[in-house]
């Protein structure tokens, strides 16, 4: 059985503990021993992918996503993600942990700036406007700056304020767009569940049982999750566990069967049900499929 890599935060030896820039070019030049780029791998910590030139794809979560100059990915900790290298394509990645914006932005703003990064709430993706780039390409090159060497004890300040600026403006920048759910009072009622669906996901597909868990009714947990994503409580497990048995399917050589069991199904019939009403493709269709 193979694993899918997971990447750990390993700062330059100019950088933060919890803070760094690398270029794409950077990124290809690193060759890990249990994985390459172009192949599925998580990450550990949090990443602000920026696209500076060029055209092309990214996948995350198994999902292609193209991009042009003024692109911005927002991968949190624990998704799967994969590289597609392009000669014409450049861009920066901003890389860092939690520790990095809730030590020291203060709760609600860093539940908001997590917010950006959680693919269930927010779109990974987002084109940004002529102005918005040219202000963040701004702040990007004042981050460098000041990333290149720790000046003084101000530094990790300085770092920590410019890039809430930066996720600040990219969130401005959703919310004109009309793509985001900031203004959900449900958000952090919607977390907790989320949170507990992804450990129980095995065990656990029935929204009546995590209602239980979180002392509300069937009926206020789904009105909790249509308000904040538009979508039922049950199709919200069925996305998140359907994310997971695809973990297995790629990145695995059990059986179908195997999976099936592994997934918490009883009968691998009903697993293949279930796996193709939600991807409108059998198991195998899409194991070949990203082989």
């Amino acid at each position: 059985m193979k694993d899918t890599p997971t990447i750990k935060f390993e700062g330059s030896s100019t950088s933060s503990s919890f803070f760094d820039i690398v270029t794409l070019k950077e990124v290809f030049k690193r060759t890990p021993s249990d994985h390459k780029q172009t192949e599925h791998h998580k990450v550990s910590f949090y990443v602000l992918f920026i696209i500076t030139k060029g055209k092309g794809t990214h996948t995350i979560d198994y999902k292609d996503y193209s991009y042009k100059e003024g692109t911005v990915f927002s991968l949190r900790k624990g998704v799967t993600h994969k590289f597609t290298k392009s000669s014409n394509t450049s861009g920066e990645l901003l890389i860092f942990t939690e520790d990095f914006i809730i030590k020291h932005i203060g709760k609600l703003d860093g539940l908001k700036s997590m917010q950006l990064f959680n693919e269930l709430l927010e779109s990974p993706k987002i084109q940004l406007s002529k102005v918005t780039y040219l202000e963040v390409k701004t702040i990007l090159k004042q981050l460098n700056t000041e990333n290149q060497f720790e000046k003084d004890i101000y530094s990790s300040s300085i770092k920590r304020s410019l890039l809430h600026v930066l996720v600040s403006k990219i969130f401005r920048e959703k919310i004109n767009q009309k793509n985001s759910n900031t203004n959900s009072k449900y958000l952090n009622q919607f977390l907790t569940f989320q949170n507990l669906i992804e450990q129980q996901w095995i065990e656990n597909k029935k929204a009546l049982n995590y209602a239980k868990q979180m002392s509300i009714t069937p009926k206020t947990l789904n009105n909790i999750v249509k308000t904040t994503i538009k979508k039922s409580a049950k199709s919200l497990i069925d996305d998140i566990v359907t994310t997971q048995i695809k973990h297995l399917l790629i990145n695995t050589e059990l059986s179908v069967t195997e999976i099936a069991y592994q997934s918490g199904f009883d009968d691998p019939t009903n697993f293949f049900k279930y796996f193709k009403k939600n991807t409108s493709l059998s198991p195998n269709q899409f194991r070949k499929s990203h082989k």
